[in-house]
Parts: structure tokens; C-alpha cells; sequence
């Protein structure tokens, strides 16, 4: 398994927003039920020996797309991805540069693929929009806001049926300077909701997103701008999707000032409570691009980290100019439940066409805590759980090890639960279940504050959980 190194340095802002985290920093986390990853320093009291965080890049794996087609080209690009039912959908704009000329030879529009698998995509002759005088094609939206059209499926309860799919796309010439709202009831038959933008503070010129966040129960934007002296992310939120709150722009402690292009934020679908987001970085100088690791507890505050996740020398073309994007979308293929695909963009300006190929990552596998032979610990802060047992997202390495005790809020090892009861756990698991020799149900401390001391030897640990 990979291993990067990069880590921001400073530990994520503790004042959570939406009752998700305490705002007093001596009060218990309330991690309930849930899971929850080491993304950040959020839960953590301390780190010793040689126990560190250690940010991973996703596998590469085989090109998914080719845009091809005579309305595509090699400028395609802002790939939307999600899973619907057994079906996958993507979206993505369908544009291309001639490089002799110095123009487009043909307008922007929004194309569409599916797949069953996630591997093996197909274009559908959608018969709905005409390019050189036939329909044929599989263009799926054309007209304002093609050139970065967003969609993503509704889980809101309260959702219309006509409204199931929704999508942000920018103003084109001839329209109001702004985000429009789109809306559509099977994903492939678009309408605006609105004739007039629904967000209007910002750039604009990049992918611009939005969903239903389950947790707070309401709609979430992020959008470009350009503030600060740099390419930038704004965020606001709405109840309608029509009605947004004033943007503000996101913050990042510790971290440097620098170009921030798409954005490719999301709850985590295991823990929707955190977001993470796949920011691209744009380097000036060379006008190259690289997809970054970001993630926030309260949809404003993010913890960059700074090391590249997809490099310009992951497998071929990605040094070019823009040429390494990566999609908004995480999902798990049909049969793989240890790893997620994200997929990231290749080639873009260099040839005919571009490519957008596949990437794993190992399920929680975006940061770990991890400490090599000669071992380290991590202690928690005080957190409030429920539930009677533990479960842990680990790998060993080698002769390696997990330890795992259960301390008072002083510090202090509760009986049966030391580390000396532990029985260490070895191998490789997504989920395994901590047990502690004769010990009684850790339900007994349920809704009481308690620290957990993990002991890692030649291991990482990605995530625990509290279960029933």
C-alpha cells in the first residue's frame, strides 16, 4: 500500500457547526454511532512514538473514456459521477480546441455516459438535441449552462418527482451573469427552474456544485471565485434550491494561499457528517493542474492537505496544460466493497480527444494514522458513544500489531479493557472487531466519556465505530 507524506500542520479548527462536534474544547466529542475516519486532528489528544498521519493517493487503474465523438474532443471535461440504483450516470462537457487554429470548432454541450459496472461505459444515442443536422449523439443538455453542467440525484424525502434530478450550471452569452438552477425528473430531460440565476456572487468558470446534505437537511453549494489574489471557493446553502444564502468563502488554517480550480466536495457517504473534497491545484508557472485531499466538519473550515494525490506523473499525460482533474464523484463498484473509484481526467489539449480514467481507493483509506516498527500511540480526546462493541477499519505490515484500550476521561484504563486485556489484532480488515479477554460489554460505558489509546506496531488504522 501507498504511502505519502505530506501533512498540513496544523491541527482542524474545533468549533463545529450543526451540533455535529462540541464548540468547548473540554466538553466530550459525541461520536454516537457513527464512524468516523482520522482525517483531520479533530479526535485527537496526542500522537507519540512514531504514530503520524499520513495522507494516500488512490491506485491507478485502466481508462474508462475516450471523447471521441465529433461533438466531444479534447477539451472535454467536468465529469459529474454517481451511482443510480444498479446504474451509474455521467455527465461531462463536450468541447474541443484546434490548436492551429486557435478556436473551437464547435460549441460547448453536456454529453452523457452509463454503466453498469463502472468500468465499461457507454454513450447513448439520446435523440435529443441536434449537432451537424442529426440527433444521434449523446448530448444531454445544450444551452445555457453547458459549459459546466452539474447534476447530482435528490435523496431529499420532500423532493418532487419532477425535481428528483438537479443540476448548477454557469450563464452563458445572452443570459444574466450567474449560476442557474436546472431540474429534471429521470436524470436525462432537463428544464431550468428559473429563468433568472440563483447565485450570483462569484466567477463562475469552473465546475460549480451543489447537494442534499442529509445530516443538516439542506441544499449545499460550492462555486468558484477569485478573492484573496487567487482562484478560490465560495459556499452558501438553501432549503429550495432556488433561495441560497449570501456565499462565504471557505477557510483553510494553516494552510498556504494558492490557486484552487474545481473543488469535487462531498459528504462521505460512510460518514456523511464529514465532507471531503478533490480541489484542483493550478500552478501558474506551468499551468498545470493536480487534484488535492481536503475535509471539513462544518462545510466551511477545511483541512487542506498539501501533497498531490493524483501527481502530474501518475500513469501518462497528466503534465500538460490542465491535463489532471479529478471528477466530482465516489463510488463503489458492483462486487468491491473494500474500495471506492474516483476517476480523474488525462490528456486534455494534447490530441484529438482526452481520456478520464479510474482510480481506487481502499474504503476509509484517505488518511491514516500509521507507525512502523518501532511503534506508536494515539489517544483520543474524551467522546460520548453508543453502542457495546468496536470495530476498526486497520492493516498490519509484517509482524505487525493493533492494540486497542478503553481509558476513563482522566486517562485512566477502565477495568477489563487495558491494553494488556486487549487481544491484538493482525492482517487486514475493513471492519474487525476489537475484544478484550473477559471482559464485560463495553455497553456499560455507553453515554459515559471515555479515550481510546490504539497502539499501532508496523500498522495503519483508517477509521473506528461504535456499533450495537
Amino acid at each position: 500500500m501507498k504511502r505519502n507524506l505530506s501533512l498540513c500542520g496544523v491541527a482542524a479548527v474545533l468549533a463545529i457547526a450543526g451540533g455535529l462536534g462540541p464548540t468547548n474544547a473540554a466538553e466530550p466529542i459525541q461520536v454516537g454511532s457513527r464512524l468516523e475516519l482520522f482525517v483531520d486532528h479533530y479526535l485527537i489528544d496526542s500522537l507519540s512514538g512514531q504514530a503520524t498521519l499520513l495522507l494516500h493517493k488512490p491506485e491507478p487503474q485502466e481508462v474508462v473514456l475516450v471523447t471521441d465523438a465529433p461533438w466531444e474532443g479534447n477539451t472535454s471535461a467536468y465529469y459529474a459521477i454517481f451511482q443510480d440504483g444498479d446504474r451509474y450516470r455521467m455527465y461531462y462537457r463536450g468541447s474541443h480546441w484546434d490548436r492551429q487554429q486557435r478556436k473551437a470548432p464547435h460549441p460547448e454541450v453536456t454529453c452523457y455516459a452509463e454503466s453498469r459496472d463502472g468500468i465499461h461505459w457507454t454513450k447513448p444515442a439520446l435523440g435529443l438535441f441536434e449537432f451537424e443536422g442529426s440527433k444521434k449523439n449523446n448530448i444531454v443538455w445544450d444551452g445555457v449552462g453547458s459549459h459546466n453542467f452539474t447534476p447530482f440525484k435528490d435523496p431529499n424525502p420532500a423532493c418532487p418527482p419532477e425535481a428528483r434530478y438537479k443540476a448548477l450550471g454557469r450563464g452563458s452569452r445572452g443570459y444574466k451573469r450567474g449560476l442557474y438552477a436546472f431540474q429534471s425528473p429521470d436524470g436525462i430531460h432537463w428544464k431550468l427552474m428559473s429563468e433568472e440565476p440563483v447565485i450570483t456572487q462569484g466567477a463562475f468558470d469552473s465546475q460549480n456544485l451543489a447537494f442534499w446534505d442529509p445530516v443538516r437537511r439542506r441544499y449545499t453549494e460550492f462555486h468558484r471565485t477569485f478573492n484573496r489574489g487567487v482562484r478560490d471557493i465560495m459556499t452558501c446553502t438553501s432549503t429550495d434550491f432556488l433561495h441560497w444564502t449570501d456565499p462565504v468563502l471557505l477557510e483553510y488554517p494553516g494552510a498556504p494561499r494558492e490557486h484552487l480550480y474545481t473543488n469535487a466536495i462531498m459528504p462521505y457517504p460512510r460518514a456523511p457528517h464529514i465532507y471531503i473534497g478533490f480541489p484542483t491545484r493550478f500552478l501558474p508557472k506551468t499551468q498545470q493542474v493536480e487534484p488535492t485531499f481536503m475535509t471539513s466538519r462544518d462545510g466551511r473550515t477545511f483541512h487542506r492537505w498539501l501533497e498531490a494525490v493524483i501527481p502530474i506523473t501518475a500513469p501518462e499525460d497528466r503534465d500538460g496544460n490542465r491535463s489532471n482533474y479529478m471528477a466530482w464523484g465516489l463510488v463503489q463498484l458492483p462486487g468491491d466493497e473494500k474500495h471506492w473509484s474516483v476517476y480523474a481526467s488525462e490528456a486534455y489539449y494534447t490530441g484529438p480527444d482526452s481520456r478520464l480514467r479510474r482510480f481506487t481507493y481502499r474504503v476509509d483509506g484517505f488518511v491514516s494514522v500509521q507507525a512502523g516498527p518501532a511503534g506508536g500511540e494515539l489517544v483520543t480526546r474524551p467522546l460520548r458513544f453508543e453502542g457495546n462493541r468496536l470495530v476498526v477499519n486497520f492493516a498490519t505490515h509484517a509482524r505487525g500489531r493493533l492494540g486497542v484500550e478503553i481509558q476513563d476521561a482522566d486517562g485512566q484504563p477502565v477495568e477489563g479493557f487495558s491494553l494488556g486485556d486487549c487481544q491484538p489484532l493482525r492482517g487486514d480488515a475493513i471492519e474487525a472487531q476489537v475484544k478484550w479477554k473477559g471482559a464485560p460489554s463495553l455497553g456499560a460505558w455507553a453515554g459515559r466519556p471515555v479515550r481510546i489509546r490504539f497502539h499501532l506496531q508496523e500498522a495503519d488504522l483508517f477509521s473506528f465505530q461504535f456499533r450495537p
